[in-house]
């Protein structure tokens, strides 16, 4: 999670990236991520390359202790050559 005075800066990009790039290095193949529905993470997700696979509903409180729904991505990454 990037604080909000930080957001629009490259930051939560820059931190997707770290993490592809460590999955791989892992020889880890796919990944899989949830952020809340309609929050502008989504946007980052979806120009970084992540695939939305769904929304669960009434998944989680929201600060004012609303159900909120979540949606899920996930992104194949390229496995090192070996």
């Amino acid at each position: 999670m990037v604080h909000r005075d930080a957001r629009g800066r490259g930051v939560g990009r820059g931190l997707l990236a770290a993490a592809e790039a460590a999955a791989v290095e892992a020889g880890i193949t796919l990944l899989h991520l949830d952020t809340e529905t309609d929050s502008p993470a989504e946007h980052l997700y979806r120009t970084a390359g992540w695939t939305r696979a769904g929304i669960i509903p009434d998944y989680a409180l929201d600060p004012y202790g609303e159900l909120r729904p979540t949606t899920l991505y996930y992104k194949r990454v390229d496995a090192p050559a070996r």
